[in-house]
C-alpha cells in the first residue's frame, strides 16, 4: 500500500513539471497561487495517506515466531522506521550545509568587500561568517539527535 501512495505522489509531482513546461511555452498565464494550492494539497493528501497507513498499518507479510526470530537476527533488518530515521538525518545534514553554502558565500563575499574599504572592520565580519557556518553544525546536532535518541 505504502508503494501505492509513494506512486501517486510521484506521479503528481512529475505531472505538475510536466504541466508547468507546457503552458510556460505556450504563454499560459493565470492563478499562481491556485496551481500551487492545488498541486501541495494534492500532494499533502497523498503523503498524509501514506504516512498514516505506515502508522496504523499492520504486518503484510505475516511470520511465525521462528521465522521473525532467524530472519531479523541474521539480516539485521529495522523496518521503514529504521530507513526514515536514516533518510531524515542525511536529509537535515545535507540541507543544512547546502544552506551553510548559501549563507557564507553571500556573506563572506560582502565581508571581503567591507575589509577592503576598512580593515578595522575584520572582527566584526568573521564573527558574521561564523554565524553563518552555525547552520552546519546545527544540522549536524540534529542529525546526531535522530539517530542516537
Amino acid at each position: 500500500m505504502l508503494i501505492i501512495f509513494l506512486i501517486a505522489a510521484s506521479a503528481v509531482s512529475i505531472g505538475t513539471i510536466i504541466y508547468g513546461k507546457k503552458a510556460i511555452k505556450k504563454g499560459k498565464t493565470g492563478n499562481i497561487k491556485k496551481a500551487i494550492l492545488t498541486t501541495v494539497s494534492a500532494f499533502g493528501l497523498i503523503m498524509a495517506g501514506a504516512v498514516i497507513t505506515t502508522v496504523f498499518g499492520g504486518n503484510v507479510f505475516a511470520e511465525t515466531q521462528a521465522e521473525a526470530a532467524t530472519s531479523g537476527a541474521a539480516s539485521g533488518a529495522g523496518g521503514i522506521g529504521e530507513g526514515l530515521k536514516y533518510l531524515s538525518a542525511a536529509l537535515s545534514t545535507g540541507i543544512a550545509t547546502i544552506a551553510t553554502g548559501f549563507a557564507v558565500g553571500s556573506v563572506g563575499s560582502s565581508a571581503i568587500g567591507a575589509i577592503s574599504e576598512d580593515s578595522s572592520l575584520l572582527g566584526k565580519t568573521l564573527i558574521f561568517v561564523g554565524m553563518a557556518e552555525g547552520i552546519a553544525i546545527y544540522g549536524l546536532i540534529i542529525s546526531i539527535l535522530i539517530l542516537f535518541v
